[in-house]
């Protein structure tokens, strides 16, 4: 016996799921305008009213019966009995299993990576996943950005690893065209990638470099060579190369140098590295007085410079008299983020001609 309902109930959701929104729309009308005339033709019944029968319908189709309005005469009652509820409560049945359907079948595309995002502008996409690697990068990014959307792309067959933080897109490949589009890389505003191996994230860079925007693309290669070929074609790049044997050098020169690295990168614990470009409108001022303006206003120490986001003009610890025009990029150390508008620029230009 239940072998024999589960069947059949297999069977009409199948049904139900095999009808449009447009059939369902079309044949609830018709069950309304139908039940309504027919009340009407009865006669002598309160609820067919143009102001009552549309709540006596509802409630009739929901099983809800307040009870406040219902037929009083014989033949409204047949009416209602053999016309109106059964076509009703199956319409209401069929509407409820459609809204289930829909938003089932939505969940499993965004599950199973087959969503697009294309309405996503200012996001961040991470092209790659790497398990509790990416997990991790994705911690750091909430830690500085807090609530910035984020667009997960992978090759692998697997579903959403991190349904409650990142969106999923799931490709043949990183940079193929579909994959690119509905993770709405040309409106990105950060893009890091970091494929299985080299030749990957290679594919994968060159890829989103050619539809993507003003976005700033941040990249992980193990060798030198496939960074220097990766510039050579998109110098815009930031290229990250392993400096796991540099580490292991300084750590052993200088026991616990390591530390002072995971501290200096990490958004999660103590005081971290961060950058802020200075503004077009500023005055040039010395470095020396910058230090101490970032040191005694913000707690924040001031320990490089550079004229561009890539290239080698990076300064470190530069002379307390080097000048910092306007467009420069500092890199200092605080306990969060400092913006360019929270540094009093004029008091600066005051302290500079005095």
């Amino acid at each position: 016996m239940y072998t024999v309902l589960s069947r059949l109930g297999k069977r009409l959701y199948a049904r139900i799921a095999g009808l449009s929104w447009d059939i369902v729309v079309f044949v609830t009308a018709i069950h309304f305008a139908v039940s309504w005339a027919l009340i009407d033709w009865a006669g002598g019944e309160k609820i067919s009213g143009g102001d009552v029968f549309w709540y006596f319908y509802i409630t009739t189709a929901t099983t809800v019966g307040y009870g406040d309005y219902s037929p009083t005469t014989e033949a409204g009652r047949l009416i209602t009995v053999l016309w109106v509820m059964p076509g009703g409560i199956a319409l209401f049945t069929t509407i409820i299993a459609k809204v289930v359907q829909l938003i089932s079948k939505r969940w499993r595309k965004r599950m199973h990576g087959l969503a697009s995002y294309e309405n996503l502008s200012a996001h961040i996409v991470i092209l790659g996943w790497h398990g509790s690697r990416t997990e991790r990068m994705v911690d750091h990014i909430r830690g500085d950005t807090g609530e910035r959307e984020i667009v997960l792309c992978t090759v692998q067959n697997i579903e959403n690893p991190m349904p409650d933080q990142v969106h999923f897109v799931r490709a043949p490949a990183l940079n193929s065209p579909d994959l690119l589009r509905r993770a709405a890389i040309a409106n990105a505003q950060y893009i890091i990638v970091l494929g299985h191996d080299d030749n990957e994230t290679l594919a994968a860079a060159l890829g989103a470099a050619a539809v993507s925007g003003d976005a700033h693309m941040v990249v992980y290669f193990d060798q030198h060579s496939f960074a220097d070929l990766l510039r050579s074609h998109c110098p815009q790049a930031e290229c990250n190369v392993s400096l796991s044997i540099e580490m292991m050098v300084r750590s052993a020169q200088d026991p616990g140098s390591s530390r002072v690295q995971r501290q200096l990168l990490s958004t999660l614990e103590g005081p971290t590295q961060f950058s802020l470009k200075v503004p077009d409108n500023a005055c040039r001022v010395n470095y020396g007085l910058l230090f101490s303006e970032l040191k005694t206003k913000h707690d924040a120490t001031l320990f490089g410079v550079a004229e561009s986001a890539h290239g080698d003009d990076l300064f470190l610890n530069a002379p307390a008299d080097h000048g910092i025009d306007p467009g420069t990029i500092l890199y200092f150390m605080a306990a969060r983020r400092i913006e360019a508008a929270e540094i009093d620029w004029s008091k600066l230009e005051r302290m500079e001609a005095t």
